[in-house]
């Protein structure tokens, strides 16, 4: 850094210029199903054509490289880092570098961490770039949304009265922040019926529909095919 600016920031706009659309899915809370959302989403727009990435922004648990059957793949390096296709979808993640190691970043750390991968990562052209963004309301969450002023955000929930908490507080941030919002999918269908639905309309959010439960998912994590 010179004179208490990080070069680094100025180089992510150029990284995403090739990006045509980002949607970064969050929630507010772990548990709730966002990384099944994020990659089902990005295999589901790679398998209808479109030039996908995915970027698995959870620095200290991230969860979509076991989706998604990630085997011995690594980053290449030209210009920056060149990620890998995971099932027809390019893919980043911390994951590449923790492999089985905890990373306890705290403070000013995580920063720093999503900065350099944000950085670093040569997206190149895409339709569409799906941001598994970082759980919670803290730190890493208003950093992210900070580092992609262009990100339109899709908020996952279900009907669990702690989750409705929560998510309420997320779509409070998101409005006061003025981030566009794509609108808001129910997870895992149970609880309340129509509490995510109405706590939608009670946002002035689009309620985009219902997952149900399935039982034959977590058979199927690793194999795109199934998925």
């Amino acid at each position: 850094m010179t004179d208490g600016v990080d070069p680094r920031r100025a180089i992510i706009p150029r990284r995403l210029s090739g990006v045509k659309r980002v949607i970064a899915v969050t929630g507010g809370k772990g548990g709730i199903g966002k990384s099944v959302v994020s990659s089902m989403l990005a295999l589901v727009a790679a398998r209808s054509g479109k030039r996908v990435g995915l970027l698995d922004l959870d620095l200290t648990s991230p969860t979509d490289h076991v989706i998604l059957g990630l085997r011995d793949q690594f980053p290449t390096e030209e210009f920056g880092l060149e990620p890998p296709n995971v099932g027809g979808v390019h893919f980043m993640s911390v994951q590449y570098f923790l492999r089985e190691r905890a990373a306890p970043l705290r403070g000013q750390e995580v920063t720093d961490a999503l900065v350099e991968i944000l950085a670093v990562t040569n997206w190149g052209v895409l339709d569409l770039l799906v941001v598994d963004m970082p759980p919670g309301l803290g730190d890493a969450t208003l950093d992210a949304v900070a580092l992609l002023p262009r990100a339109e955000f899709l908020v996952v929930a279900n009907g669990s009265t702690i989750v409705l908490e929560t998510v309420r507080r997320m779509l409070r941030l998101l409005i006061e922040l003025r981030s566009p919002l794509v609108g808001v999918v129910e997870n895992m269908e149970r609880g309340a019926p129509g509490a995510v639905a109405e706590l939608a309309r009670a946002s002035g959010i689009a309620f985009l529909g219902a997952l149900p439960p399935d039982e034959t998912l977590e058979g199927a994590f690793g194999d795109p095919d199934r998925l």
